[in-house]
This record gives structure tokens, sequence and C-alpha cells, in this order.
């Protein structure tokens, strides 16, 4: 993949109005001064504060900015399926709006993909920023995904992930499928590489997840996402007429 390629940023947003500018400005520090053509999508989830009317007026500023709006919340997932729909770049890196991953570090997945030419590459947290009891659960619901679904990825959790457009767009979507990206990239065929990358606390607004309705959630998303491991059709043309 030439490092011409494109790329588009793909930002799901809710309730994070005061993140925004100082992201985007991040974001700009990381890829403006590189050979790749890039632009951001912010796609908002039906945000309750000002994100909105921040996005817009990011978006009026800097041509480079683009955004979608749900009428209703629709989750995480959903907004990654909604960015992948609508990117223009040839590839999407995927982040979280809260500052906690390092736009820094999206230059490293590009090189990576550069360099092994993967289909997607994800970031690990080496030092993670969070509570420790969210470190532990998101340890223990690693061990577990990885088990369950004969796994050997690092850090599923970690949202900041490059894909190749066409790869992206060609996912299983369903809710919660945002925790099983590498898994579903790897049922189409496609590979996948890790980087360490940056981890930071949070310092504007709250954590959107807790950790008993993740659990929960996890367990059925477990048992969906084995079924469509050993029912993946995949299959190559040999010859056609």
């Amino acid at each position: 993949m030439p490092s011409e390629t494109s790329v588009t940023v793909v930002v799901p947003v809710f309730n994070e109005e005061p993140n925004l500018p100082p992201l985007l400005d991040e974001i700009t520090r990381a890829l403006g001064g590189g050979p790749r053509q890039w632009d951001v999508l912010f796609v908002n989830d039906c945000s309750t504060d000002g994100s909105l009317a921040v996005i817009k007026a990011l978006a009026a500023q800097n041509p480079r900015v683009r955004y979608l709006s749900f009428r209703f919340n629709q989750g995480q997932s959903a907004a990654f399926a909604a960015g992948f729909a609508n990117a223009s770049g040839d590839v999407v890196v995927t982040i979280d709006a809260d500052l906690q991953n390092d736009p820094a570090d999206i230059p490293a997945l590009l090189d990576t993909m550069d360099r092994e030419g993967v289909d997607m590459v994800i970031g690990w947290r080496r030092r993670r920023q969070d509570t420790w009891v969210k470190r532990i659960s998101s340890r223990l619901a690693n061990r577990l995904r990885d088990w369950w679904t004969r796994e050997t990825v690092r850090d599923t959790g970690c949202s900041l992930k490059a894909m190749r457009t066409p790869v992206a767009r060609r996912l299983h979507v369903f809710r919660n499928m945002h925790r099983y990206l590498p898994t579903l990239v790897k049922m189409q065929g496609g590979t996948v590489a890790e980087v360490p990358v940056n981890h930071r606390p949070r310092v504007h607004g709250v954590s959107k997840y807790g950790t008993w309705d993740r659990a929960r959630a996890g367990v059925y998303d477990l048992i969906g996402v084995r079924w469509l491991q050993d029912r993946a059709i995949r299959y190559e043309i040999d010859d056609r007429n």
C-alpha cells in the first residue's frame, strides 16, 4: 500500500463537547505534515450536550472535517458502521473522542500497514490509564474473549485501529461489533497486526460504559461471534466466464 493512501479518521461522539477541538488539533498535528490525504468524520450519537454544535463549528472552519448525526442514540458500533459506510479514504482509522487514545500514534499504525501489507492494524495499550477495576475487568474480558473466539489479540478493546476501507465495509454489523473487529476481519480472510500505543487518563467527561452492563452484553455477544466464526463462508474464484 503506497504512503499516499488517503485516510478517513472516524470518531464516534457521545457527550464529548470539551474534547473535540483539542482532538482535532492533535489529529491535525499527527497527519498534517505527512504525504497522505486525510479527513475527519465525526459521528454524533445523539449527544445531549453541545457536541453537535461544536462539530458543526469545526466543520464550518475546516474543510477536512465532516460529520454525521444520528436521530436516536444507537451506540458505538452503529457509529463505526456509519463511519465506515461514509468514509472517503482508502483506509479508515477509528479513535475515541475522549482523548485517551493518542492521535500521535496514528502514523505508526499506517506505517505498519504500509510495511507489512496487512488489512488491519490495532493498537494495544501498554500502560492503561484507567481505574484498577476497569483494568482488571478488561483484562479478564480480553482473556475470555480470546479463549472463546480462539484469538490471540492483546487488546481488542483499544479503539485506535486502522483498516482498509473495503474490508471495513464488508464486516458483519451488529450491536457491540466494535469489541470483535479483529476477529471479524480475520473471518474474511484478512490479516491483522498489532502495535503498542499510548493511553492517557480522561480529563473531561465520564466513561460511557459500566463494568456489569458490559459483562452481561459480552456473554451474549461471545455466543453470537463464535456462531459466526463456525459458519463463515470464504471462497476464491479460480476461473470464470
